[in-house]
């Protein structure tokens, strides 16, 4: 059992691990001049495409309707992870430090553990039940605020905080769509499997993007999309971090409980940090070497809650 449990723990270690490399990928196509809901839409797209491939090459039986009930779920979290999420992250970035996004964004495991207790205490039905059953003690609480002092240490790093209302309240609102997300994905997973959830947050995420297109030809020109660091990043972005990492994520939460799968998230600056590193040239410091270690040891303390 422990064992099966450590094989997930990796694997929700190899999807923060990814989605860390994302803000970099997320950079290096803006700065070639696209638009970042463009960007969005060919990367949720290319998964759309990919996970549909996917089913076919494997047979696997599915349906396009489940249900008024279930559909508004599904909707629900096509917007909270998909393009509301990415819509909150990406206009935070326009009014604020990314710093600050960063930090507040990363508050969605804190987020998600506060949901988890209030929802399984007033909530009913399976999505209540299939909810991790938490304890709101000394581990979760103390691991919870060693990862986020780390989490400042590794964003901040120095630079000191700067406010500006609109845009950290952007960034909050992404960290609270991860939140529901994580309410709810885990049991879909659990009673369609992990692919099926999956393709339907694609498409609902494609869907609601739509009235936010308007203007970005440019973002769709040939020449651009033909350059090398494009359409490499495209890739990366729509077929590994959205196809395989979503498949991965949920079926990590079915299997370790959403709250604890979610902790993994406070390691994504970490992994920023360090691609930045190695694809930037960018330096770690004393202080972001310190809060690296700090928010390992954050994740593993919560995770024993």
């Amino acid at each position: 059992m422990a064992e099966r449990k450590l094989r997930y723990h990796l694997l929700a270690l190899f999807v923060a691990a990814v989605w860390g490399e994302t803000f970099v990928s997320t950079k290096v196509l803006i700065g070639a001049g696209m638009h970042p809901v463009a960007i969005f839409f060919i990367r949720f797209l290319l998964a759309y495409v990919g996970i549909w491939l996917y089913i076919g090459l494997t047979r696997q039986k599915t349906r396009l309707w489940y249900g008024w009930k279930d559909e508004l779920v599904f909707l629900l979290l096509g917007v909270s992870g998909g393009s509301f999420y990415f819509l909150a992250e990406n206009n935070a970035l326009a009014y604020t430090q990314a710093t600050n996004v960063a930090f507040l964004v990363c508050s969605a495991p804190l987020l998600t553990a506060i949901f988890t207790l209030l929802f399984r205490r007033f909530g009913k039905g399976r999505f209540a039940e299939g909810l991790e059953d938490i304890r709101l003690g000394f581990p979760l609480i103390g691991g919870t605020i060693l990862a986020l002092f780390g989490m400042a240490l590794v964003v901040f790093d120095g630079k000191g905080l700067h406010l500006s209302v609109r845009g950290d309240l952007l960034a909050i609102c992404a960290a609270l769509c991860w939140a529901v997300y994580s309410l709810f994905m885990g049991q879909m997973s659990r009673d369609y499997g992990a692919v099926t959830p999956t393709r339907k947050v694609f498409f609902y995420g494609l869907l609601t993007i739509l009235p936010f297109m308007g203007g970005m030809q440019e973002s769709f020109s040939p020449a651009l999309l033909s350059q090398t660091a494009v359409w490499t990043n495209l890739l990366f972005l729509g077929l590994l971090a959205s196809l395989i990492c979503f498949i991965l994520w949920n079926l990590v939460m079915d299997k370790l409980g959403n709250v604890t799968s979610t902790n993994y998230v406070y390691l994504n600056p970490v992994f920023t940090l360090l691609t930045a590193m190695a694809l930037l040239g960018e330096r770690m410091t004393l202080m972001a070497g310190i809060g690296c270690a700090a928010i390992l040891l954050g994740v593993i303390w919560a995770g024993k809650a």
